[in-house]
Parts: C-alpha cells; sequence; structure tokens
C-alpha cells in the first residue's frame, strides 16, 4: 500500500487492508488534522480493500466530520463500488462523480 499526496488530496494504491491499516490511518490522520475544506482520496490505483481498509476510510470520514471538514472520494474502482453499495455505504461517504450504478450490475 502506498498513499502519497498532502493535506488537501491523497492518492492511495495498492492494497488497503489489514496489513497496511494502521500506517495508511496515521497518514489519512495526519492528513485531516492539517488541512481545510475537502480532503479527496483518488481510489483509482487502489488493488484491493478488505473490511479493516474500509474501516480505516470511514474512520478518515468520521474524523474529518468532527474537524468541519469532508472526505471525498474519487476514481473508486468498480469492484470497491459494488461493496460500498452493498454496505450502503455510498449514502454516507462523498463520491466525486456519485456510484454508476449502471456499470454495478452483474
Amino acid at each position: 500500500m502506498f498513499i502519497r499526496g498532502d493535506h488537501a488530496e491523497l492518492v492511495v494504491g495498492g492494497r488497503l487492508d489489514v496489513r497496511s491499516a494502521a500506517d495508511a490511518r496515521t497518514v489519512l490522520h495526519a492528513a485531516v488534522d492539517n488541512g481545510v475544506g475537502d480532503l479527496v482520496l483518488d481510489l483509482s490505483e487502489l488493488d484491493s480493500w478488505d473490511a479493516t481498509g474500509l474501516g480505516v476510510i470511514m474512520g478518515a470520514h468520521r474524523r474529518a466530520g468532527r474537524c468541519g471538514r469532508r472526505l471525498v472520494l474519487r476514481g473508486v474502482p468498480p469492484q470497491m463500488q459494488r461493496l460500498l453499495v452493498a454496505t450502503r455505504l455510498h449514502r454516507i461517504l462523498a463520491i466525486e462523480g456519485g456510484i454508476g450504478l449502471e456499470s454495478l450490475r452483474v
């Protein structure tokens, strides 16, 4: 897993899972705490995430809200869009461009 960027926009790539969750949490929380306005997470280079990785994203979302910021997901890969729809988290998280529900049909 890698994260590059600053307190306004971060690109997350690789696997966001139980092994990388602690490092990801640290970076995301620092970005939330040290910036203002929207924090954009570009997930277009993310290969996969598990429940722990999704929990890190939700934790950053809650922390951003407490800091008066908004976490915005960009470039969410289709397989991860499916998970967000299945868990109904697409209704809670800000997703740039929304979820392409027509492309999620199996």
